[in-house]
């Protein structure tokens, strides 16, 4: 079936390259939906609402990422099944993720109702910013429901190989997600909750369309009645992948919650420039992060074909396309950080422009260790053992969080970014002693 692709046999650093540039183009048009909303929000409505996006975006990210993990993890699953030529196991397990999936985002929009005033108050969150972050945060809590029906179904499309409808359908969100973030704050002066109703509605319509598109071009993927069994065993094995890989995202997502705490306590300046900061950096990461979702569907594919020499392989030239994205996106950060940072932050904001070129700068000095882990991560989750990202995760956030508190009431905003890429250091020479003896079993 066109769209579809076998990822056990052919040249391997084109297939990587295929798989991950729609990827890399979705990361991106992902990151675009806070930044667009952070960037209209600061023009219309002022720096406190700003400065609220960005606190609303470490909150509204963990638990979003624990969406997305899950669905990652699903997608593992499937991947490893499609490689095998196992139909009937992936119809099966599409149909138990999507059940137990869609109820876990209806109890996660419950929590993160519940939990929302202790989350800022923690979270040292100024009293004026707070009341714009928790207006927005509770539009886009409603909305994990579509989220979770866009991620499903984009990792069911990502496990055969096909990494461009999703983008699509994406892409016209996104557009979508500006048309109406101009209508609602700009036009209707809705303020933030125009902004997080803008995100809520363009998310709904990307799932809409890549499930429809999903039953009308694939439909032997889709499950059927015959499928709808309540096998234990496989949704054991479902829920403990989907489990430890949404841990692994949620373990990032706390840190850097916590980090945003440390910045909090800075004053209102800072999470400001954190804020513009973050939503630059995000794009940069979108490399990493599609690297690892790419490598992470080939080892999946040829783990389940037990293929080992492609794993092996797939593993090398992904870690030296990575490598050279790395070095490629240290630079354009450090040189690019001014002109980058002027086009996020709120016009004629020049006391939070300083700390935050100083924050871009200095992370972007690490990014060789932040892309070399991504493919580590994902090679690690294709081969089924998602326990090693989730301790590398909760050792690297773990420095980051000690060294931001201990280091940041005396060099501010800086310290978060040496403690960022000191955790970077640690995990990817962890993780490379485990999956260097590893590779080198393979044959």
């Amino acid at each position: 079936m066109a769209g579809m692709k076998h990822l056990t046999g052919g040249p391997i650093g084109r297939q990587l390259i295929a798989l991950s540039a729609p990827l890399l183009m979705g990361n991106i048009l992902q990151q675009l939906y806070n930044t667009i909303d952070a960037v209209i929000v600061g023009r219309f409505v002022g720096d406190s609402a700003f400065g609220a996006v960005g606190v609303a975006g470490s909150v509204m990210n963990l638990f979003l990422f624990l969406i997305s993990g899950g669905c990652d993890g699903v997608g593992t699953l499937l991947s490893q099944f499609y490689g095998a030529e196992d139909g009937k196991t992936f119809r099966r397990d599409f149909y138990l993720s999507g059940v137990f999936g869609a109820g876990a985002s209806l109890v996660l929009t419950a929590l993160g109702l519940a939990v929302l005033p202790v989350l800022l108050t923690v979270l040292q969150t100024p009293e004026q910013v707070a009341v714009y972050a928790a207006g927005y945060l509770r539009i886009i809590f409603l909305g994990f429901p579509a989220a979770f029906a866009y991620h499903l179904s984009s990792g069911v499309l990502r496990a055969v190989g096909n990494t461009r409808a999703a983008l699509f359908f994406l892409a016209l969100s996104m557009g979508v997600n500006l048309a109406l973030d101009l209508a609602f704050v700009a036009g209707l002066a809705m303020g933030v909750a125009g902004a997080a109703l803008a995100t809520v509605l363009a998310q709904a319509l990307a799932a809409g369309l890549c499930a429809a598109y999903l039953r009308l071009r694939f439909p032997e993927l889709m499950f059927h009645t015959e499928d709808m069994v309540m096998d234990i065993p496989l949704l054991r094995r479902t829920v403990h992948f989907s489990f430890v890989t949404a841990l692994h995202m949620c373990n990032l997502y706390i840190g850097k919650l916590l980090v945003q705490g440390t910045v909090n306590s800075l004053g209102e300046d800072a999470i400001i420039a954190f804020t513009a900061a973050t939503r630059v950096e995000g794009f940069a990461n979108s490399f990493g992060d599609s690297g690892a979702a790419a490598v992470a569907v080939f080892t999946g594919q040829n783990t389940g074909a037990g293929n080992n020499s492609r794993v092996r392989d797939g593993f090398r030239q992904g870690q030296k396309l990575l490598f050279a994205f790395g070095l490629c996106m240290s630079l354009v950060m450090i040189l690019g950080a001014e002109p980058f940072l002027r086009l996020v932050l709120p016009k004629g904001n020049e006391s939070g422009l300083r700390p935050a070129m100083a924050y871009l700068r200095l992370v972007a000095c690490f990014y060789l260790f932040n892309f070399l882990g991504s493919g580590q991560a994902g090679y690690f989750r294709g081969r089924g053992r998602v326990n090693i990202p989730v301790i590398g995760a909760t050792g690297h956030i773990s420095l980051r969080v000690v060294l931001s508190f201990l280091l940041a009431p005396v060099m501010g905003l800086p310290a978060v970014a040496l403690a960022t890429g000191l955790g970077w250091v640690g995990v990817v020479t962890f993780w490379s002693i485990l999956a260097g003896r590893e590779i080198n079993r393979l044959t």
